[in-house]
């Protein structure tokens, strides 16, 4: 990676980060100079790191003086905090002050809507509304466990709907309204919700669009594959004329619904304080799913004061945002990210909640910052991409309030950093973070004590103690390319798959074990595994050494033995053929292994789109693999290149690559859930181009 930092940090000792180490060295005794110490200490003595998090993060609740066993293993999956008691939601609802924003709603505009309204909620508005809500569940016989699910846009209701499930000890089960119907089965029917939350419509490139027939479709499925007949709750939330015409007669609107509970007042003391649910650290607070893209998909059980630790420290601890932060994340209801998002309500700060598609207008996003003063800008590579063919947002807008902008999802091109520093802000801190749906939190980011280098994410997140192995289990040296794997427990480990102990069939629960042990635990001993092909870089003076992100593990590609990330081709794709400037353009591409020599060996398949109306030439491949060998090595020169009419992604934006793999290697397009992917369509193209590729290598 480049010496020289893209970003640097004026003062770093006035960082929160390094407040909380100034605290660490009075309370242990201890001499912490610098990141690294801090993270060194803070992975060696875990049950000293997060007790102090606990106590310097005003956690509302009441601790107890257990943490965790320092000595466990991550398999072990142990208690946290077992003596504690708290409500995450409490926790999210620490301001009531009527005078500050909680959540901004902005939705993308229609024609029939060009200028349409932002909501706007208070704090102490959004406390009432939560209050009154907990109020309507608890009438309709919700109950700590019972799970209470949401098939919604990305709206103030949702929100307001999750906290007060959380309120009183319900598990949150969300579904993006652009999922379909299937797709929203298949996760539901595994966790057989209560209540359903959803909207009667959306907009998505300025257009709306109906959403109740979807909603029909899978409360059929629901009562067909399971006897489920959860109470449905309407959410009017764009404004254009409510049509009732379809709704079945039992449903209810969301503005009855939080009448009822206004009426009935359950779940308040004689003050109108709610009376939160105190409950054990290691208490469901929602359900996540995988992809599912090959598969059913995996109901990933989190714990409720993991999520609070992991917030707190993330976003007060390492990023330093402060209440006076406008914070807006561009994702689905469906994405992990809409988690991670609202978590910032712990913080005081301002929400902004987008509905609709960021890319149709390219500077509605960059408006926004603007207009209602964004401080921190969350969105994904591909997004970061997409933009930089065809906008620069700095010739366009102000953007003098964004202090930092975050990246996920995939791994951010070197190009891409470039493009943020020339195009967007010249002095922002850009935060490429990982981690994903199965921690719903983050294993390396961003921290505002640490320079930005080009390519590279900042650091390891302080308490997670994350390595490269190699495939024979060994811990590799700095700068050499491996498995992400964490080496000690951490909070926000998920419970397991659902149905956990409790809620489910002896059958079903040992099974869910098996199935969570075989995903995290089974390809190294003593470890957690991710599945991430990484490098972590020398240490430099200031932190603990960056991580490169060299794509999935299960894509990583291996001709003739030599391990590399498919992002290493990606990278020189992006270098050389995009931007105005570019004699041939690449709009999008995929890179897979193809099994060679009966699966000894295998080959790499570099799949291109270009755009509308240009061809492959024999001139252009060459130039191609030119490049790639030139900037890489001939191991990594494509033996194929082939155009295809589109690249699948799954509904949140990601490559499909290991999909592609499983499909060029032999397996049959049945293997693919189509509800999980934006662009199922294109998955023909492949499933007929295998054929020819399997009778080169046969």
């Amino acid at each position: 990676m480049d010496a020289f930092p893209l970003y640097r940090p004026s003062n770093p000792e006035a960082t929160a980060t390094f407040r909380f180490l100034t605290r660490a060295n009075a309370r242990f005794g201890l001499a912490l100079k610098s990141y690294q110490d801090l993270y060194n200490w803070s992975i060696s003595h875990i049950d000293d790191f997060w007790g102090l998090v606990w106590d310097e993060m005003n956690v509302i609740g009441n601790k107890g003086d257990h943490v965790v066993n320092n000595a466990a293993l991550p398999p072990a999956n142990p208690a946290w905090f077992s003596d504690a008691k708290l409500n995450w939601a409490e926790n999210m609802l620490q301001c009531r002050a009527a005078h500050t924003t909680a959540l901004v709603q902005a939705t993308e505009p229609t024609l029939d809507s060009p200028l349409p309204h932002l909501r706007r909620c208070s704090y102490a508005e959004l406390y009432s509304l939560v209050a009154d809500l907990v109020s309507a569940l608890l009438h309709h016989g919700i109950k700590p466990g019972d799970r209470v699910a949401s098939y919604s846009s990305n709206c103030i209701e949702n929100v307001a709907a999750c906290l007060a499930t959380a309120a009183l000890g319900g598990i949150w089960v969300s579904a993006a309204a652009d999922f379909g119907s299937e797709g929203v089965l298949e996760r539901f029917e595994q966790v057989q919700p209560k209540i359903i939350f959803a909207v009667d419509a959306v907009v998505y490139n300025q257009k709306l669009h109906a959403h109740l027939p979807k909603l029909s479709a899978l409360l059929y499925g629901l009562s067909a594959k399971c006897n489920v007949l959860p109470k449905v709750i309407v959410i009017h939330t764009i404004p254009q004329p409510e049509d009732r015409t379809t709704w079945e007669k039992d449903w209810v609107s969301w503005d009855t619904f939080v009448a009822e509970g206004r009426e009935h007042k359950l779940g308040q003391s004689s003050k109108g304080e709610i009376e939160w649910a105190r409950l054990p650290f290691d208490t469901p607070l929602w359900i996540l799913f995988s992809s599912g893209t090959t598969g059913r998909p995996k109901p990933i059980v989190h714990r409720a004061g993991g999520m609070l630790l992991q917030a707190k420290k993330e976003f007060n601890i390492c990023a330093d945002l402060q209440p006076d932060d406008v914070f807006f994340y561009y994702t689905t209801t469906g994405w992990m990210m809409w988690n991670f998002l609202v978590s910032g309500l712990s913080l005081g700060c301002t929400l902004i909640l987008y509905d609709g598609s960021p890319l149709r207008d390219p500077s509605l996003l960059w408006k926004l910052v603007d207009d209602l003063g964004i401080t921190i800008f969350g969105t994904s590579a591909k997004y970061l991409d997409q933009l930089s063919k065809n906008y620069r947002p700095r010739s366009h807008h102000k953007l003098t309030t964004l202090r930092h902008i975050y990246s996920t999802g995939s791994p951010l091109a070197p190009p891409l950093f470039d493009f943020v520093y020339e195009h967007i802000h010249p002095n922002v801190l850009l935060g490429s973070i990982t981690g994903g749906t199965d921690i719903c939190s983050l294993f390396a980011g961003m921290s505002s004590a640490l320079p930005v280098y080009r390519g590279e994410i900042q650091c390891r997140m302080l308490g997670m103690a994350i390595e490269s192995f190699s495939p024979t289990g060994a811990c590799n040296s700095p700068d050499e390319a491996g498995e992400l794997v964490c080496t000690k427990p951490f909070p926000c480990m998920p419970l397991g798959f659902w149905p956990l102990p409790g809620f489910g069939t002896d059958k079903d629960v040992e099974s869910a074990r098996t199935r969570f042990h075989q995903a995290y635990f089974s390809e190294f001993d003593g470890v957690w595994y991710h599945g991430d092909h990484i490098i972590i870089t020398r240490s430099k003076s200031s932190n603990a050494g960056g991580v490169l992100m060299l794509g999935r593990s299960d894509g990583v590609l291996n001709p003739g033995g030599i391990r590399f990330g498919s992002s290493e081709i990606y990278d020189v794709l992006d270098l050389c053929f995009s931007g105005a400037t570019a004699e041939h353009i690449i709009v999008d591409s995929l890179a897979v292994g193809q099994k060679t020599d009966g699966g000894i060996d295998e080959r790499v398949v570099l799949f291109v789109k270009l755009p509308s109306g240009k061809i492959l030439s024999a001139a252009f491949e060459q130039k191609i693999k030119s490049e790639i060998r030139a900037r890489r090595s001939p191991r990594h020169v494509p033996a194929r290149i082939i155009e295809v009419p589109d690249i699948p992604y799954t509904l949140n934006g990601k490559r499909v690559e290991v999909l592609v793999k499983k499909i060029i290697n032999g397996a049959p397009l049945s293997i693919v859930n189509p509800a999980t992917l934006s662009n199922p369509e294109c998955l023909g193209f492949y499933g007929e181009i295998s054929k020819t590729l399997r009778g080169e290598v046969v």
